[in-house]
């Protein structure tokens, strides 16, 4: 299949360079016809969701203009409905079934409506809804524990939110109480939230409004593929020891970063960088904060946490996203001693540790274990991998294939030595694939992201594009992400794997 794709794309490999705007869609689609399986077949699943009897599309999107923020953007003219899910796939107000390769960015880690933690969820909402943490319930001190069995070393003290951004927030805010310092360091290219704290950690400019901003210094990239010093995390992580000689009082907060930048394109940290970077900050009386909002929870396969493949052990993590499911949950976990800075005055959470929230929070981590969802992350995640950077052996528009178990991304580039964003050409093969699946207006672009959506009667691959076409800022809008549910098999990763490749 992506062997008669590619081609018809572009006619060879001088013109993955060079492609332009010519091929009709009527020529492609007459390709397509002429090929005796044009599209692969969906795997059998045994699920038909039930009829929906709700308000159409149109209605929806009628009422969200008229009634929802403009800051509540969605994406296509004609916007695509979502009523039903199970497992790795959902399903459009017509029944239509897709392959969810995006898993709602990152958080559907156990698949979509899982019995399991649907169980959960509805036995705790008949029995409690809700009451704080003012009193006893046992589903917050349950799953505060066997969260806590996860971490190695000292982090045991578990406190929850309802969001990654609010658990940066928090994480920031303990580690500037605790130290009696205001300065932190993060790393360019990097996304925490968009808070006050972590809008300033935030180091994209798409995600950042002019407000006040203080304390924070971005360090430069370790980024293996477009970073000037390549693979040497030593060399990178020399930039933070300057920041604390010249650019504080030699004392910090914190260091906050992600093991892979998720929003920034799928960019796992050069080799040796964490350890050096964890030293400097704990000579300068800092704290080391480990965002694992998109990493954590088994998505990499090959470690439960991200940070865990670096050989370093954080003073702060925090956590949301897959946690859940798709719950609204977040956590901090730190050591006792750290947790203690809290106790000094009243933080209160009206929501963090609810016992609907906390009750599916156990069961993600229960069918994880149960499933080996780790291991099928690694396997599924591997095999996948190894196919596309066979395709990025071929085909030199993949510039890199990147990123650990079902957390990957490609990313396209015109000239391999030059490294220049294939922005054209990636707008080319998508308006070729417009065309040969026959769906028009199926990409939108919008501000800083851009998603793809391929389609046939009844597939969809959801990718991710990440980045912006702001060429000063070297976030460029060609690179896939590609986060689904950790249920995903190899049946769906050979499916999905065409598919990506021919919106390259």
């Amino acid at each position: 299949m992506m062997q008669r794709i590619l081609p018809r794309a572009f006619s060879g490999k001088a013109s993955l360079h060079r492609c332009t705007p010519t091929a009709s869609k009527s020529t492609l689609s007459q390709q397509l016809e002429e090929n005796e399986s044009p599209l692969p077949k969906m795997p059998p699943f045994d699920y038909t969701p039930p009829p929906y009897s709700g308000p159409s599309a149109e209605e929806i999107l009628s009422k969200r203009l008229q009634f929802l923020s403009p800051a509540v953007f969605h994406f296509f003219k004609n916007p695509l409905s979502l009523v039903d899910g199970k497992m790795q796939y959902l399903f459009d107000e017509k029944g239509r079934r897709y392959l969810d390769a995006f898993g709602g960015i990152a958080t559907v880690c156990c698949g979509h409506c899982h019995p399991h933690v649907v169980d959960a969820i509805v036995n705790q909402t008949k029995r409690l809804q809700h009451s704080t943490i003012l009193y006893l319930n046992p589903a917050i001190a349950e799953f505060a524990e066997a969260l806590a069995a996860k971490f190695p070393g000292d982090l045991k003290v578990v406190f929850f939110t309802n969001s990654g951004t609010e658990a940066n927030e928090l994480a920031l805010l303990m580690a500037r109480l605790y130290t009696g310092c205001h300065d932190v360091i993060s790393i360019r290219n990097g996304y925490h939230g968009n808070a006050a704290g972590t809008m300033g950690a935030t180091a994209q400019s798409s995600y950042k409004f002019n407000v006040v901003q203080t304390g924070v210094h971005h360090a430069q990239n370790p980024d293996q593929y477009r970073g000037v010093f390549g693979s040497d995390g030593l060399k990178y992580a020399r930039d933070v020891d300057d920041i604390i000689t010249y650019g504080t009082s030699g004392h910090v907060a914190a260091f906050i970063a992600e093991a892979i930048q998720g929003v920034g394109g799928i960019m796992e940290l050069a080799p040796g960088y964490l350890p050096a970077v964890y030293s400097s900050i704990r000579k300068a009386g800092g704290l080391c904060i480990a965002d694992e909002v998109q990493s954590g929870f088994a998505r990499t396969g090959s470690h439960f946490w991200g940070f865990e493949a670096h050989g370093v052990v954080p003073d702060i993590v925090t956590m949301a996203k897959g946690i859940g499911n798709g719950i609204p949950l977040g956590a901090v976990v730190t050591t006792p001693e750290i947790a203690k800075v809290l106790a000094y005055r009243s933080y209160f959470n009206t929501f963090g540790g609810n016992p609907v929230s906390t009750a599916a929070g156990l069961a993600v981590l229960q069918v994880l274990e149960k499933e080996n969802l780790q291991q099928n992350a690694l396997t599924v995640g591997s095999y996948l991998k190894d196919r596309l950077t066979s395709l990025k052996d071929k085909y030199e528009i993949i510039g890199d294939v990147r990123g650990r178990g079902l957390m990957l991304g490609v990313e396209l580039v015109k000239d391999r030595q030059l490294k220049t964003p294939a922005k054209v050409e990636t707008l080319h093969v998508m308006d070729q694939m417009k065309g040969a699946i026959l769906v028009p207006e199926s990409i939108i672009f919008h501000n800083t992201a851009v998603y793809l959506f391929i389609k046939s009667e009844y597939y969809t691959l959801f990718l991710f594009q990440n980045g912006n076409t702001d060429r000063k800022r070297g976030f460029f809008g060609n690179v896939f992400r590609i986060t689904p549910p950790l249920c995903f098999t190899k049946d769906d990763a050979g499916l999905s794997l065409p598919f990506s490749v021919y919106a390259h």
